[in-house]
């Protein structure tokens, strides 16, 4: 089975780039220049930002259903991005090289149906042994508390894979 990684459409956030701090501050938001590698991920296009390179952080609302796991966090998006990146089959080494990643997964109607938190390396295998169907999985670095992304795949069911990822886990030596 084949599953996609997806950042965020652009179009929302393009509008807001070379905005003056001014007019960000009245939308909410504010612009932060990346100081080091590693610590800036773009919900766009699933990269850490480069020293020197600008981004928004703003509120973003992730799970607008009208349950009680609606919410909305603070995201980073570059300002040099351009396009919405999406993979198929591969997952972006913004979340596999992560220590940690908190996955949430969510049904159809916005409930929280299963979460973990595992060793960003590990990720693939959840999205590799998902089988049935659920409406999405977002996983996040809990060293960082941003939502990067989003995971949906036709026939993806977190719960199952995650059981199987714990079988896998307690069967492993070491």
């Amino acid at each position: 089975m084949s599953y996609v990684v997806s950042g965020l459409p652009l179009s929302p956030f393009s509008p807001l780039f070379g905005l003056s701090d001014e007019a960000l501050a009245a939308r909410g938001a504010l612009r932060i220049t990346a100081s080091s590698e590693g610590f800036y991920p773009c919900r766009v296009t699933l990269e850490d930002a480069k020293p020197s390179e600008t981004l928004l952080l703003l509120d973003y609302e992730h799970q607008s259903a009208a349950t009680p796991y609606g919410s909305s966090h603070a995201i980073s998006v570059n300002e040099a991005a351009t396009e919405t990146r999406r993979l198929t089959d591969q997952m972006p080494d913004l979340l596999a090289t992560r220590r940690l990643i908190a996955l949430r997964a969510y049904d159809d109607a916005g409930m929280m149906v299963d979460a973990e938190i595992i060793p960003g390396a590990e990720v693939e295998t959840i999205a590799l042994h998902a089988r049935e169907p659920i409406g999405r999985l977002y996983p996040r670095p809990q060293s960082r508390a941003r939502l990067l992304c989003g995971a949906d795949r036709s026939g993806l069911n977190v719960t199952q894979a995650l059981t199987s990822w714990r079988a896998l886990r307690r069967a492993i030596p070491g």
